[in-house]
């Protein structure tokens, strides 16, 4: 574990490969940012079971907890936060003397809201694959999605504080496109983020890549032991060779 800033949670845990790579590089470094409706009963230990199962795979990765709603968090903190941990990573890996290759930048249903916004700040990465992202804050906040976590994260609903939406939503922020490629991997069967969120941001932004998988619920994508999701998972994870 790392820390990012002075704050009791503002670390990062680290998982570290057993083996380096074939090619005889650096491993790839994955930074995941856990879900939970960006509430503070939800932490990154859930995340845990998918980030040792990547580490096992070769990866270098990092889980960031930040501040979250009803615990310091809220919008535009819970952001900032990301985005220190994000920022401060390369620095904190050089000074372990942990050496990386490509950057995948991924999160989980908020996570994934998360890992879309970074993408429109210009974080350094190679490849941001959301999975199962709440993409779309408006059409989360209509929906009432998470009973209304979408409006506890920014302060109202869209048309009360339309400039928060304006800086938080991907689906406005990625009328910019960002430098590298972007991939939702979206359960067709989700009943917690429905994938006609992803669908709705796709079809704004056809450059935002999409795998649905049929039979697959909100928390398969990251479960890495039962789940008949995870092979598509890791794969779209990847970041492709040249």
């Amino acid at each position: 574990m790392v820390r990012y800033a002075s704050r009791p949670d503002a670390v990062v845990d680290l998982f570290l490969p057993s083996t380096r790579p074939a090619t005889g590089g650096p491993p790839p470094l994955l930074v995941f940012l856990h879900g939970g409706f960006w509430r503070e009963q939800y932490d990154r230990v859930h995340a845990r079971p998918l980030a040792e199962a990547f580490a096992e795979c070769g990866y270098v990765v990092a889980l960031p907890e930040y501040r979250r709603v009803g615990g310091g968090g809220g919008w535009p903190t819970t952001a900032h936060d990301v985005l220190a941990a994000v920022r401060a990573l390369p620095g904190l890996l050089d000074g372990l003397g942990v050496e990386v290759g490509a950057t995948t930048l991924s999160g989980h249903s908020a996570g994934g809201h998360l890992a879309l916004w970074l993408a429109t700040e210009g974080v350094a990465a190679d490849r941001v694959v959301p999975l199962a992202p709440v993409g779309d804050l408006r059409a989360a906040a209509a929906a009432g999605l998470g009973a209304g976590a979408v409006a506890d994260l920014l302060g109202g609903q869209p048309d009360e504080v339309p400039d928060r939406y304006d800086a938080a939503d991907p689906a406005t922020r990625l009328d910019t496109r960002p430098a590298c490629p972007v991939v939702i991997v979206h359960g067709a069967d989700d009943a917690v983020v429905p994938v006609a969120n992803s669908r709705g941001l796709v079809a704004r932004h056809p450059f935002v890549g999409l795998v649905e998988l049929p039979g697959v619920e909100h928390f398969g994508l990251i479960d890495p032991l039962s789940s008949a999701a995870w092979p598509t998972v890791r794969d779209a994870v990847r970041v492709p060779p040249g």
